[in-house]
């Protein structure tokens, strides 16, 4: 099963969600072993909210587009420092870039990433879209469908899609599957529009789930049911 996983750069962090956590970095890297060794293939957008966001700077008062591509970088330092505790756990692993940082990360090239991808190697996709103005969310369903993944994975801390925020209204309700009209319909923040757009354009299955729970990886690559599962219909 080819995934593509889209991470928070707050999951890199530390207990607050900023900076570069190492001792953080190790849970999840034990994660994603598991989950190559039960036969996955795997690519990993990483936001960079942890080290700077863009909307925040542009709210600020910076402009947006400068702002956007300052977010940007932060996407590359995590794919890079990620990347570098996956080797440490014996992984192969290839740092792709939508924009241009000779030396430091490879130019993004769809047939090159698929080719990694099905030798075994986790692919990082750093760098966004390579447009402002655009989220990570967006360009994780992007690159899925780019690299013909299986589904979209979204990690998230808690275990699936709520009727509303879990950790305030203890009256939520946990969906196990939705259709994109549903999650349009009932105005449920899974992903950015144009992200939900994407997946239901091009029939891609999105599943939001619980990336602190152990094991949750490898059971979705043995076809197991984790978290919440959103497909066109």
């Amino acid at each position: 099963m080819r995934v593509l996983l889209k991470l928070s750069g707050e999951a890199l962090g530390g207990g607050d969600g900023r900076g570069l956590e190492p001792a953080g970095l190790a849970p999840l890297a034990l994660e994603i072993r598991e989950f190559m060794d039960a036969g996955g293939e795997l690519g990993i957008v990483v936001g960079g909210g942890n080290l700077v966001r863009g909307a925040a700077l542009a709210e600020a008062g910076s402009d947006r587009v400068t702002a956007d591509h300052i977010g940007t970088l932060g996407t590359i330092m995590n794919g890079l420092a990620m990347a570098e505790v996956l080797k440490q756990h014996g992984l192969k692993t290839r740092v792709f870039s939508s924009v241009a940082v000779a030396g430091i990360a490879e130019g993004y090239q769809r047939d090159a990433a698929v080719a990694a991808l099905a030798e075994g190697t986790v692919c990082f996709f750093t760098g966004g879209t390579g447009n402002p103005l655009f989220t990570t969310d967006t360009a994780a369903c992007l690159r899925g469908i780019e690299v013909q993944a299986d589904l979209v994975l979204k990690a998230t801390k808690v275990d699936g899609v709520y009727s509303a925020d879990p950790n305030r209204d203890a009256t939520a309700t946990r969906f196990d599957e939705l259709t994109y009209n549903e999650v349009l319909s009932r105005g449920l923040a899974v992903m950015d529009l144009p992200a939900i757009w994407l997946c239901q354009d091009h029939g891609m299955p999105l599943v939001v789930f619980d990336m602190t729970t152990p094991g949750g990886l490898a059971r979705i690559v043995r076809g197991e049911p984790v978290g919440t599962r959103i497909a066109a219909e």
